[in-house]
């Protein structure tokens, strides 16, 4: 040691039980602020965030969504069995923020997807709509008629073409027609996007045809709900 120069203290390294304890507190410490994570736990550590959001918004959504409660009371009282259970969070790689599945009545919310609890809401009930007309009229999702007059139904119903939604979620201003232009924009593309239509022409036409008289059908609504 050089004269005059102070010794300097040196770092104590853990071990045994102090180990243990200091490589959970790392790991505890990694998982709370990100550093030191692998790409791997990183990705797990966003699907579990993901997924606990979008389990307290659905419950959220259960007990205090006028909307979402009313459309459970009304397929329950068609005789639906639709439950909580049948509301599924999941990761998507569709750029979608959810789906209906015809076959076994789930709906599909993709977590991760959601711009605010106001989108998971007009999600759910334009997913319960889609159940509702399963449920009520007995859907043929391979006719195309039946599949976009259920995609007016539940576009117009749900909230999905509220003008908050179009202007500062979507950046599609319309001010004449806003309503009827989002509704069937939306309409021909789901349509379009259903394995047994050949062409956007034909979801037009499929939308066309049934325009009228399901825009205008509200049910199980009395009116149309206010957006």
């Amino acid at each position: 040691m050089a004269s005059g120069s102070q010794p300097q203290p040196s770092t104590p390294t853990p071990s045994g039980a102090d180990d243990k304890g200091f490589q959970s507190w790392r790991r505890r410490f990694s998982l709370i602020t990100g550093l030191g994570l692998s790409e791997t736990d990183k990705a797990a550590r966003t699907t579990e965030a993901q997924c606990k959001q979008c389990e307290k918004w659905k419950y959220d959504l259960l007990h205090y969504s006028p909307a979402v409660v009313f459309m459970f009371q009304q397929l329950r009282h068609i005789g639906s069995k639709v439950t909580p259970d049948h509301l599924v969070c999941t990761p998507c790689g569709e750029l979608q923020a959810g789906g209906f599945l015809p076959t076994s009545g789930a709906i599909v919310l993709c977590q991760g997807k959601f711009i605010h609890k106001k989108h998971m809401e007009s999600t759910i009930v334009h997913e319960l709509v889609h159940l509702y007309d399963q449920s009520k009229f007995k859907v043929d999702w391979d006719n195309l008629r039946h599949h976009a007059c259920s995609e007016i139904r539940a576009n117009s119903l749900s909230g999905d073409c509220r003008w908050s939604r179009e202007f500062f979620d979507r950046l599609q201003p319309n001010f004449s027609k806003q309503h009827q232009v989002c509704v069937r924009r939306r309409a021909i593309q789901s349509v379009a996007a259903n394995p047994r239509c050949p062409d956007v022409a034909a979801a037009e036409r499929a939308v066309n045809e049934v325009w009228e008289s399901c825009l205008n059908d509200t049910r199980p609504f009395d009116e149309f709900p206010p957006m």
